[in-house]
């Protein structure tokens, strides 16, 4: 930038006071220039918003567009402190008592008192659960104190768990099996030690002097509407198709099993998309209004693009989707509110849900026919219109920023041609500043002269 250290020190004139002016002039164009590039990156922020809004809808309508997401099914137990149970979508509707006389348990044995003073002794320990292969835990010197061989048991995969109990009269170790049910018995066999030592955790099999039962391996006996059924386990995953049932203790009386319709679940489901919807609504209603109160507009007043999707979605919300009991979403209780916003009128819904496959029908496609498309799957197909990568709103995006472009290129500009006249007005005024001065000098050595010669013809 061009300056002067003294600026009209030969004339007086305050150069340097009337150059920046002119150049504030040259700038002028520079602040409507700067409120237009601040209104686009509002738009852009406002669109960003907006494409993230869609996309949520796009996913939540998807969601009531997936037949799968229609057959979710509760289950409820009565007393759910002795009997749980939850549904799976292969459930079917329903009600049964259930009684359980006894739950499942695993094996258990006890062994005597041990000796712990010298330890077990070393030898082969082998166990064999359900008949199956024998699997070998060998006990070696130093590691035969009954804490010990509880460790090794106990990280061998043999099947069974052992724990040490002690009491006023010494440690015994006790062994359980590790799956429940009748058939789940375990032996232990013993090479090697004494009968004071090792084997005395024999068990099973014939053997003398070892372990003793202390709890025998037992099936889950209970009745299903008064049929009498059993299971090696307390969770019943089979028993009835689609449910996982729980035993926790004998009932003390039948326990009510009821299975339905999720349709809670799918309630919450059409509230969101709701309120996704909502959120849009009001987000474009907001940008695209003009203020009477404070004068002012939103980011997307008059924008065609914002105007546009906004009567879409509301069109789109009203319009009539295939031929079954229900066609448009004011059917089954969700309308229009005077601000464009939707509402979710729950006794009509509830109502609705009564007739759960005409509901699932309005946003999949009535009884699977692949060429009625269903509420959820175009309002889907709409959104990925809008918000994906060829969509509206990234070119109106993309036409944005390079308006941003533009105007920042020519706010450059305004600055450059303000710079050169900056540099050019100094130029000029330094030279009209020189040039009185040069005019001031010679009046001064005229004056000086009269002067001179007015006093010589005196």
């Amino acid at each position: 930038m061009a300056s002067i250290t003294s600026p009209g020190l030969a004339s007086g004139i305050d150069v340097k006071s009337i150059v920046s002016q002119l150049v504030a002039l040259e700038r002028a164009p520079l602040q409507p220039l700067q409120r237009q590039a601040t209104s686009f990156q509002s738009k852009i922020s406002i669109l960003s918003t907006i494409k993230s809004s869609i996309d949520n809808l796009g996913t939540l309508a998807a969601k009531l567009g997936d037949p799968k997401n229609w057959s979710g099914f509760n289950a409820t137990s009565s007393n759910a402190a002795e009997v749980a149970v939850s549904a799976t979508s292969t459930a079917t509707a329903g009600r049964f008592s259930l009684s359980v006389a006894s739950l499942a348990s695993s094996q258990s044995a006890a062994s005597g008192v041990l000796n712990t003073a010298s330890g077990l002794g070393t030898g082969t320990l082998s166990f064999s659960v359900a008949g199956g292969a024998i699997k070998d835990v060998e006990i070696l010197a130093g590691e035969d104190s009954p804490a010990a061989i509880a460790a090794k048991i106990n990280s061998s995969d043999v099947g069974v768990t052992a724990t040490v109990l002690k009491d006023a009269s010494g440690e015994r170790i006790v062994m359980r099996g590790k799956e429940t049910g009748a058939a789940n018995t375990f032996t232990v066999a013993v090479t090697g030690g004494n009968a004071d030592g090792l084997q005395k955790l024999a068990f099973g099999g014939g053997a003398l002097g070892g372990m003793t039962q202390a709890q025998p391996a037992a099936n889950a006996k209970f009745s299903i509407d008064g049929v009498d059924l059993e299971s090696s386990t307390n969770q019943l995953s089979n028993t009835v198709p689609g449910l996982t049932l729980t035993l926790k203790k004998p009932t003390t009386a039948a326990v009510d099993i009821n299975i339905s319709a999720d349709t809670e679940g799918m309630k919450k489901n059409i509230q969101a998309f709701v309120d996704a919807y909502n959120s849009i609504s009001t987000l474009l209603t907001t940008a695209t209004a003009y203020n009477e109160t404070t004068k002012t507009a939103g980011s997307l007043q008059g924008d065609s693009t914002a105007v546009g999707l906004q009567n879409a979605l509301r069109g789109m919300m009203r319009s009539v989707t295939g031929n079954g009991s229900f066609t448009r979403l004011a059917d089954i209780g969700i309308v229009a509110a005077q601000n464009g916003t939707l509402e979710v009128k729950a006794d009509k819904l509830t109502a609705a849900m009564e007739n759960l496959s005409a509901v699932r029908n309005l946003f999949t496609s009535e009884d699977g026919d692949a060429t009625t498309v269903g509420f959820g799957l175009k309002v889907k197909a709409f959104a990925d219109g809008i918000a994906g990568t060829a969509g509206t709103l990234n070119a109106r995006t993309d036409s944005l920023k390079q308006a941003v472009t533009r105007n920042g290129k020519e706010q450059d500009r305004v600055n450059d041609r303000a710079a050169r006249a900056e540099v050019r007005y100094l130029a000029q005024y330094n030279a009209m500043d020189a040039a009185v001065g040069r005019l001031s000098g010679l009046g001064a050595f005229v004056n000086q002269q009269v002067t001179m010669w007015n006093k010589s013809s005196g």
